[in-house]
């Protein structure tokens, strides 16, 4: 038989369902309760469709197709539809896709993950998670008022984790390293660009267009890179060798420099627009006399940009750090724009639509209520912060940075990546708190030997219901309650444990959100 969907003809089996069909042609309709090795449940709705002649909307995963039917899966009724059922499941859902740390970061650092690596031991890894946002990490461990430490749920207890300490662990450890090697970096673009102003900004702008593969050649106008954050080391907060050791870094990644040379006398912005395929201005502070600028929208002195993808007007041209907005001396901020402007230009350069960096859904807990903090605590170390030995001068030393990793408490989520709820709210634009009410408490089931379990991030599919029962299981899963406080867990009293003894790795893999997920860190994506 065939069918359309979408205005595509498919021919298939009888019995086929319409999820089946639409997948044969490359479409994705979403899923949040479909298994293939079990088939429908038909619970999330969030797989809705149109059928031509049909009343209502239907399910695609348990809806067969029919000789000659006529599918819509992409209309304005159907992604309403689906924004509706995704509303409903997002309702109930407790937790936080993003830690506290983490959300507060101007730079966007997965802080969670590199704190895991260092408690694990795996220093390396820590810092490629630091790099993978923030080019110069032994700077801003010395000079970074720490935000995100504000937001450490730890705090609420005793003291937050050491976050920046950590951080600046993790780079010093690497730049006393015989090693020193330099990050990986993509394939030649043939592409080339200039960055003029070697700031915290210019710096970090410079790093990651090297990483994406681009030509960069960095233009400022002082005797060595570094910009105002040179003002830092003369105060005494950032020693002169870490700024000059993280600069030559960069610069061994393949990032050429021109100092002493200023835009508007030693060159035109025309003639590095005519020289390169983007520029980059990240001159810092607006200094009187104007910088060589013409033609770009100011104004109180300062470069007009798009807020969404920093570009300045002129075509490839964009603009970041302090020469768009004001700082107050947040050098962790300005890092940030670097970065981001990067991505926009990588953006320009692939002859892609410019958008911009992107911007991460996140669901969080809230204020803690009373009980819940010892619940979180159940996993992390007692003990109280830890205080470097030899003092904040020298920073941690390895075991003391372990011990202090191991008082996180985890409270991000275990699979960001492949949580389906976060993916498809953020696709069809969910309201996370259209129809957000009073919270259930937070609770946490850690008992199985591999296994977390995470009731409040539970959408009740009753996937892990039917894997157990097919693995034959001796308790398993089941529902427990009923109506709207039904919840999934294991029967009379039991724990994980006793409830998963044979399908836990499959429960996990086939569960849609971060309810059911490994404890091995190894063994969850955490993404960027």
């Amino acid at each position: 038989m065939s069918l359309t969907i979408d205005g595509r003809k498919v021919e298939v089996e009888k019995g086929c369902t319409i999820l089946r069909a639409a997948r044969s042609l490359g479409i994705d309709i979403p899923t949040m309760c479909y298994y293939e090795p079990l088939g429908p449940a038909t619970t999330c709705m969030v797989c809705l469709v149109k059928v031509e002649g049909q009343a209502g909307l239907v399910p695609a995963c348990s809806t067969h197709a029919a000789d000659g039917m006529v599918v819509n899966s992409r209309s304005d009724e159907v992604r309403a539809a689906r924004r509706r059922a995704l509303e409903l499941l997002l309702s109930d859902h407790l937790g936080d896709c993003m830690a506290p740390c983490h959300r507060l970061c101007p730079a966007g650092m997965n802080i969670p993950l590199m704190i895991r690596r260092i408690a694990a031991g795996r220093f390396d890894d820590a810092l490629e998670t630091v790099k993978r946002r923030i080019a110069l990490p032994g700077v801003l461990g010395r000079i970074c008022p720490a935000p995100c430490e504000k937001g450490c749920r730890r705090g609420r207890h005793d003291s937050p984790v050491a976050i920046c300490l950590l951080k600046r662990f993790a780079a010093d450890r690497a730049m006393m390293s015989a090693r020193r090697a330099a990050p990986v970096r993509a394939g030649g673009s043939g592409k080339r660009a200039a960055v003029v102003g070697a700031g915290p900004a210019g710096l970090s702008a410079a790093y990651y267009l090297r990483r994406m593969g681009h030509g960069v050649t960095v233009y400022d106008d002082r005797a060595r890179p570094g910009g105002a954050l040179w003002d830092a080391a003369a105060e005494g907060r950032l020693p002169p060798d870490v700024l000059d050791a993280e600069t030559e870094a960069i610069h061994n990644l393949g990032v050429a420099f021109r100092q002493g040379a200023r835009v508007g006398t030693d060159m035109s912005l025309d003639a590095l627009r005519q020289e390169f395929d983007a520029v980059l201005i990240a001159t810092g502070e607006p200094r009187s006399g104007g910088q060589g600028l013409e033609g770009l929208e100011t104004a109180d002195g300062r470069i007009v940009i798009d807020r969404n993808t920093y570009a300045a007007g002129a075509p490839g041209v964009f603009a970041a750090g302090a020469a768009v907005r004001r700082f107050k001396r947040l050098a962790v901020r300005a890092c940030a724009d670097g970065r981001e402007a990067a991505e926009s230009i990588d953006q320009y350069l692939a002859g892609r639509p410019v958008t911009g960096p992107d911007r991460p859904l996140s669901v969080h807990v809230g204020a803690l209520r009373e009980g819940e903090m010892e619940k979180f605590l159940a996993g992390a170390a007692p003990a109280g912060r830890v205080e470097p030995s030899g003092g904040q001068r020298l920073g941690f030393s390895p075991d003391e940075a372990v011990a202090e990793a191991r008082r996180c408490l985890h409270c991000d989520c275990r699979k960001p990546v492949a949580c389906r709820l976060r993916r498809y709210a953020r696709e069809y634009q969910a309201d996370l708190g259209r129809y957000k009410s009073s919270r259930r408490l937070f609770e946490q089931d850690s008992t199985h030997a591999a296994v977390v379990y995470e009731p409040g991030k539970c959408i009740s599919c009753g996937t892990c219901v039917r894997i157990c029962r097919k693995a034959g299981e001796a308790l398993g899963l089941t529902w427990i309650g009923r109506g709207f406080d039904v919840r999934v867990g294991a029967p009379l009293g039991e724990n994980l444990a006793a409830g998963l003894t044979k399908a836990a790795e499959q429960c996990v893999a086939a569960c849609p959100t971060g309810a059911l997920a490994f404890k091995d860190d190894n063994r969850n994506d955490y993404g960027p």
